[in-house]
């Protein structure tokens, strides 16, 4: 019982860390907001750096032996590894593009990974108040009530989401807009949000039924909703159907209905 209780008390934690931060995005999203470019599109504000110190010094103090993998630090300091031991990947603003638009798709992210596997994930956003909370084997919740993946197992009646991703060169665009139209051939409809973390919760809780995204920034994107996901009753995975893995900035998620019709059209769309 135990690890229960520590895996509630994790969670906790999270959740603490996830609010705290919120006021921070609910504050800035309705005022004046000061840019930097970290690539041709890729923003970061000062609320991306104020939310990932508060965050980190939250947990830090409650638990001084934890690694930790943050968006803003990795982008400072270069490539960190994941270990076995406890981690927390933390996305502190995922969507700062609609945050720097007033576009209210945006969130904070937390996930906890012991011996790399995806164990506790908190998903905030501030703007319309939704918390997606997910502890392995516990279930996934948003605002407090359970949540499942939707039951949808026709592709044709699907609902896809899906990003464009940073990059603007000519070779990227063009593979992305080719996936884009084999895809919406076999689906009903697209969503383009601008937040992997808040994408994977419309999963989690059968908002959307397919996700995939190629070239996202890091595990910090996905390692709160992965959990979500799961724990909701969907799968997470490679989108050529191998394994998930949280290192690689290739995601698909959907129901286990949907998934080999899912890779079958994303195979086809390469």
């Amino acid at each position: 019982m135990a690890q229960n209780d520590s895996l509630a008390q994790l969670l906790a934690s999270a959740v603490d860390a996830a609010k705290k931060a919120g006021e921070i995005i609910r504050k800035g999203f309705y005022e004046t907001k000061h840019v930097e470019h970290k690539g041709q599109v890729d923003l970061v504000t000062e609320t991306d750096k104020a939310c990932e110190d508060l965050i980190f010094n939250h947990l830090k103090n409650l638990y001084p032996t934890h690694k930790f993998i943050g968006e803003e630090t990795t982008a400072a300091c270069g490539v960190t590894e994941l270990t076995d031991d406890p981690t927390w990947i933390v996305d502190p603003l995922d969507g700062t593009t609609n945050f720097v638009h007033g576009f209210p798709f945006v969130c904070v992210s937390i996930g906890l990974t012991i011996g790399k596997i995806p164990t506790v994930g908190v998903v905030y956003n501030p703007i319309i108040d939704e918390l997606f909370t997910g502890v392995r084997g516990g279930g996934a919740f948003l605002n407090g009530k359970p949540i499942k993946v939707s039951s949808q197992t026709e592709l044709v009646k699907s609902l896809l989401a899906t990003e464009a991703g940073t990059q603007r060169d000519k070779l990227t665009v063009d593979a992305t807009t080719n996936r884009l139209n084999s895809l919406l051939f076999k689906v009903r409809s697209l969503r383009m949000s601008g937040s992997c973390a808040l994408n994977l919760c419309g999963i989690a809780c059968g908002r959307l039924d397919l996700f995939c995204e190629l070239g996202f920034g890091g595990p910090w994107d996905v390692a709160g909703g992965a959990v979500i996901v799961t724990e909701a009753g969907g799968c997470v995975y490679d989108p050529s159907g191998k394994e998930f893995d949280i290192t690689a900035q290739r995601v698909a998620a959907s129901n286990p209905l949907l998934k080999d019709a899912f890779v079958g059209v994303l195979l086809e769309s390469e």
